[in-house]
């Protein structure tokens, strides 16, 4: 009976026409190059489902398999952009597995975390050889990394901004988060600067709602900041939020702030990693910091056994 199951299983299941491990997305004897991307995924297969095959359609998917051989695969040097699965070891006491897996350099575009990110995480999560999937971890090489710009100013440039130093940044979020009158929402701020915290920050869904536009609530905040800088001698700052439905949206209102004398806004994770990219560009180019909310994020970090780890964003 085990065995009729197994067999309906590897049936019901199967990767693809051919075997993935066949095609050579799993190689035990490659050792990864310094400048391939590494991606460890926790992994459980579907019933039947032999790991190496499952941990070799990972590698597969993510990179540049069908599920069977094309004769097209002959039009190109095929190993050398196939992904690599190159390990799998069981996690003991569970049914999950861990697959590393290396990419060459060369299947990614210089500089764009929607295109590392549609490769690797794209496609492959709903894929049928698969219970659950999680990246776990991810190795970056330096000769990828130096792609970027990096991020738009670090903890050094905030501290010399605020003029705080030698102790943490102590800041808030305005609440109730939502209903306040744009005057109302500034008289929080005011108070919470005056009273002694650094800074105040909008959270992730204050945008521009009809109880309070976006412009409102910068210009009563600004005025919020600036008046509790006169009555303390301290620097003080508010986290703007110019998250928007568009990009030409988010840059009038990260102007506009800038132009009110605003040292750092904010965006949201939700608005997606090549609007985060824009944002970080824009910030770097005006000199103004970039804080990052993580909104979203527990959507695929929370699960442990399925998603994308914490580590890895």
């Amino acid at each position: 009976m085990a065995g009729k199951s197994s067999s309906n299983g590897k049936t019901r299941w199967s990767a693809g026409v051919a075997p993935y491990a066949e095609m050579g997305y799993y190689d035990a004897d490659y050792e990864p190059k310094e400048t391939d991307v590494l991606c460890a995924f926790r992994f459980v297969p579907q019933d039947g489902v032999e790991p190496i095959e499952a941990a070799a359609a990972v590698a597969g998917e993510s990179s540049t398999a069908t599920w069977t051989v094309v004769w097209t695969d002959r039009l190109t040097a095929h190993e050398h952009f196939q992904a690599k699965c190159y390990r799998v070891v069981s996690v003991p006491g569970t049914d999950q597995h861990i697959a590393y897996i290396a990419y060459a350099l060369d299947l990614f575009e210089e500089g764009s975390i929607a295109n590392l990110t549609s490769s690797i995480i794209g496609n492959v999560f709903g894929f049928k050889p698969l219970k659950s999937l999680r990246l776990e971890d991810m190795r970056i090489p330096l000769h990828y990394t130096m792609t970027f710009q990096g991020p738009a100013h670090g903890i050094v440039m905030e501290r010399e901004y605020l003029n705080k130093y030698g102790r943490p940044l102590l800041g808030a979020t305005t609440k109730p988060k939502l209903g306040l009158s744009a005057r109302n929402y500034g008289r929080v701020v005011y108070e919470a600067l005056k009273g002694g915290l650094d800074f105040v920050k909008d959270d992730e869904n204050v945008n521009s709602q009809a109880f309070m536009r976006w412009r409102d609530r910068y210009l009563f905040c600004m005025e919020a900041v600036n008046k509790a800088e006169a009555a303390t001698g301290e620097i003080k700052g508010h986290y703007l939020n110019v998250t928007a439905g568009t990009m030409e949206e988010m840059y009038e209102r990260a102007d506009f702030a800038k132009q009110l004398g605003s040292v750092i806004v904010m965006i949201d994770l939700t608005i997606g990693y090549t609007a985060i990219q824009s944002m970080a560009k824009w910030a770097r180019r005006n000199g103004v910091i970039l804080h990052l909310h993580r909104a979203g994020h527990g959507t695929y970090t929370r699960q442990k056994t399925h998603g994308v780890s914490f580590r890895v964003i």
